[in-house]
């Protein structure tokens, strides 16, 4: 089969199932402006003192807050990033009725911004944070300048997403894990399954509606019941 084939079909199994999973990484949201760290021009291909994952680990925030605050307001922070057509289409077939859950290794809240509203996010969320020290919550842009952000407590304060180093919360887990066990189709989307643990929930899918949509090879292609070589976009566009 074509694409315009696999899409065709990809479209009359969204319309027969009634509890879709979606699976989605760095590839859903690199088409509202937000860079794929692992891609050819992505951040983890960019040179630094540091290798990003060091940055982004759980130590070095511990030992070098300014330079990871530095590189979060220049890599990480996207301002003005708005939801595009995959996150609205996903939104709507929640609306529907038909989309149960978004899985997502995303930190960007945009699925929520679509206004999805049941989303596992794996990895956290750049929308909240909390202190270090004293756990106190802090919503939305807590960068003063050029300046590490303290709590009124002196601690400072971090993003509340899953650093290097650092496990993932076990009520994320074990949520997304329940949904992608009772979905009648699990659709992954732009990511290259090679992160873990996140990659090995869609071990956890027991149905015969596999559906992976990437620009890329990834190591899971020879499971899927439908496998889709092209931008989320274009086949979401068409759905």
């Amino acid at each position: 089969m074509d694409n315009m084939e696999k899409t065709a079909l990809f479209k009359k199994w969204v319309e027969e199932s009634e509890n879709i999973v979606f699976f989605g990484g760095a590839g859903v949201s690199t088409e509202s402006g937000i860079p794929d760290f692992r891609s050819v021009d992505g951040l983890y291909n960019q040179k630094y003192d540091w290798p990003p994952e060091e940055i982004l680990s759980h130590g070095f925030f511990v030992r070098h807050p300014d330079i990871f605050y530095k590189f979060y307001r220049d890599k990480l922070v996207v301002k003005d990033a708005k939801p595009n057509i995959t996150h609205i289409k996903l939104a709507q077939l929640e609306s529907e009725g038909k989309l149960k859950a978004v899985v997502t290794q995303n930190i960007d809240g945009l699925h929520q911004k679509a206004g999805s509203k049941k989303v596992y996010e794996l990895h956290g969320t750049l929308l909240r944070n909390y202190c270090s020290a004293c756990g106190k919550p802090y919503d939305g842009d807590v960068t003063q300048g050029d300046l590490v952000p303290r709590c009124a407590c002196g601690g400072v304060i971090r993003p509340d997403i899953v650093l290097y180093g650092e496990s993932l919360d076990e009520n994320t887990l074990s949520g997304a894990v329940s949904a992608i066990r009772k979905a009648d189709m699990l659709v992954i989307g732009g990511t290259s399954l090679a992160v873990y643990p996140a990659a090995g929930l869609i071990n956890y899918y027991r149905g015969n509606k596999l559906v992976l949509i990437n620009k890329a090879a990834t190591p899971y292609d020879s499971s899927a019941d439908l496998l889709i070589t092209d931008s989320l976009g274009n086949v979401f566009g068409q759905i």
